[in-house]
């Protein structure tokens, strides 16, 4: 398999480039917009995700592409209209125009993130997006839809919990995505023959877990670590009501 990872050179994509080089991946290329040492198997593409040209020219050869190019976090909405949404557009189309077939898009779980953490969701609940970041997501998930409908194109879209090496405060004991099941669901996403088009969250067995990770499952993700490994290590933080964390409150109060 030829592999595009866009945003390669962020947390996310640092941690699945380990996981997947010299396995699933023959040659990863790499996108990003800040310059990224190759590894063995590795190339780089130096560009703007907006930019459709250069999406074009890394897309180019590629069996599928997995996207992580965004702004991470909450931002202006200019800000993310132009990275999350105009990029994300960018890189279908793309897609699209060099005949790549397989797009794995970062979505994330503050799509859903003012429901409570006393809900069991998956991915048949209406998004609920608790800032412009998820409402980003979102769109994403909406624009991987129809270029399935549209296109016939193989599109995941993974909520991604909290993709870290370890869980560092409470929220994480629920939210846990572990470098090695971030690598073994985004592999299965490439190579289900089963993928048209799917919402998963990405989260490891957790069992504190507040969404359905059966949908992962049906497509090959064999989730192996749980967060409660390391609850006695962390120490208690300011409570919260929403899965989006103690940063989102209802009108008129305050976090």
């Amino acid at each position: 398999m030829k592999l595009l990872i866009t945003g390669a050179g962020g947390k996310v994509g640092s941690m699945l480039r380990d996981g997947l080089r010299g396995s699933l991946a023959g040659q990863i290329r790499l996108l990003d917009l800040d310059p990224i040492q190759p590894g063995i198997d590795e190339e780089v593409v130096l560009g703007d995700i907006t930019d459709l040209a250069v999406v074009r020219q890394a897309i180019s050869g590629c069996d599928a592409c997995v996207h992580l190019a965004a702004i991470p976090v909450e931002a202006a909405f200019g800000k993310i209209l132009h990275t999350n949404i105009q990029g994300t557009w960018a890189v279908f189309e793309a897609a699209r125009l060099e005949g790549c077939p397989r797009v794995v898009f970062a979505s994330s779980n503050h799509t859903t993130g003012y429901y409570s953490i006393h809900d069991r969701i998956g991915p048949e609940n209406p998004g609920r997006p608790d800032s412009y970041y998820g409402a980003s997501k979102l769109f994403g998930e909406a624009l991987g839809s129809l270029y399935h409908d549209k296109f016939g194109m193989c599109v995941a879209c993974i909520r991604i919990g909290s993709a870290l090496p370890r869980p560092i405060d409470e929220r994480h004991l629920a939210t846990w995505l572990s470098p090695g099941d971030l690598t073994r669901l985004v592999a299965a996403c490439l190579t289900s023959p089963e993928l048209g088009f799917a919402i998963v969250y990405g989260a490891s067995a957790n069992k504190r877990g507040w969404w359905d990770l059966e949908p992962g499952r049906r497509l090959g993700y064999e989730r192996q670590d749980d967060a409660e490994t390391f609850a006695a290590e962390i120490e208690p933080g300011p409570s919260f009501e929403f899965q989006g964390g103690s940063g989102f409150t209802r009108p008129g109060t305050t976090p």
